[in-house]
């Protein structure tokens, strides 16, 4: 178990869910399924049962930093990586890389969002820990897939070769090819052709095999984060990171490494996975009337009104007479109305409002 480490990405602002979710308080730090815990606390537990508490690492923007002491029990300092602006994933890889390289060369690790939804706790420590025993003896890069219930757009793909790559597990498949969100066509041939998963963004290898990939496959990057050897887990770390972010590129692992790799290899998966990126992924898990209406909140009174998703503080008194299939959600005094099917405007929405009305709206 000492060997096993977990990198929780955990700097996104969650625009999509605007405007409960803004940039000063951020979804993972939200309670969003009224269960009395955020998701990055869920996260972080969950992650308990798989590696010792210590080598769970936080990486998230350093206006997050004193959240994730707040919410996370336990927690110290050296765990929570305070990353000076947002450069994507491969960045915030690296940087969680170089600083267990300094203590642990025979590492492996999970690499996960702080913000997805896992509904069969017990399937995905599983299903991680079987991809841990691979990283350990093979040289390869794992993802997490998911095994697809609709042509969805919204989701990245990856298609699989049958053939069994591993004795021991034979979920795991080699990868042949990574799709960014394809679009409805093309999503329903996936389903029908039964070699797509879905992307879940969950990672998997040992730190020897990432470190290939990086100097392979995004050497710059990997140079700017090598160069702090010496520096990580003492006082010099944060200087040099504000340094390195100044000059890295912003760029996602799925680009930089995964998609460019050929020793990428998938798990397919199924533990009730939801990236909850979006109202409507909400409204999917949650519970419903018998009118398709999903409601939080205590005084909504509702009227010839299906198939919405309605978010209202406890003592608000809310009519709603004739909707259907809308997002009615309300935070601090700002309200939003939007058509379901129309929710990918919600991110154009939110540059519009900071434009526009300013940044304490956003």
């Amino acid at each position: 178990m000492k060997n096993r480490y977990c990198i929780i990405m955990a700097g996104g602002i969650g625009s999509r869910f605007w405007p409960m979710s803004k940039t000063s308080h951020p979804k993972q730090f939200i309670d969003i399924l009224g269960t009395g815990k955020t998701l990055i606390q869920q996260t972080f537990e969950r992650f308990l049962r798989i590696c010792p508490r210590e080598n769970i690492l936080i990486v998230t923007n350093a206006i997050y930093k004193d959240l994730v002491m707040d919410q996370l029990e336990g927690i110290e300092e050296r765990q929570v990586l305070c990353e000076p602006s947002r450069k994507n994933t491969a960045p915030c890889i690296a940087y969680a890389m170089y600083k267990i390289r300094e203590e642990n060369q025979d590492a492996v690790m999970v690499v996960a969002p702080s913000d997805h939804i896992i509904q069969k706790e017990n399937v995905f420590t599983d299903v991680i820990s079987s991809a841990l025993k691979a990283a350990e003896e093979k040289p390869w890069l794992l993802t997490l897939g998911i095994k697809p219930s609709r042509p969805d757009t919204g989701y990245g793909y990856i298609q699989f070769n049958d053939d069994g790559s591993y004795e021991e597990d034979d979920r795991i498949k080699k990868v042949k090819t990574f799709t960014e969100k394809p679009n409805l066509e093309l999503a329903e041939s996936f389903l029908e052709s039964g070699d797509f998963l879905w992307n879940s963004g969950i990672f998997i290898w040992s730190l020897k095999s990432i470190e290939k990939a990086f100097e392979q496959n995004l050497p710059e990057v990997n140079q700017i984060f090598k160069d702090g050897t010496g520096k990580y887990n003492t006082p010099k770390e944060e200087d040099f990171i504000n340094g390195a972010y100044m000059v890295c590129k912003n760029i996602s692992i799925d680009y930089g490494v995964m998609e460019k790799a050929t020793n990428v290899y998938v798990l397919a998966s199924d533990f009730g996975w939801s990236d909850l990126g979006t109202w409507g992924s909400l409204y999917d898990i949650r519970q419903k009337n018998e009118q398709g209406n999903s409601i939080v909140g205590q005084n909504v009174l509702t009227y010839d009104t299906k198939n919405c998703i309605v978010n209202m503080p406890k003592d608000k008194l809310v009519v709603l007479q004739g909707l259907e299939g809308y997002i009615v959600v309300e935070d601090e005094g700002t309200l939003l109305i939007c058509r379901k099917e129309d929710e990918q405007k919600i991110r154009q929405i939110v540059n519009d409002v900071r434009v526009n009305k300013g940044e304490k709206y956003v």
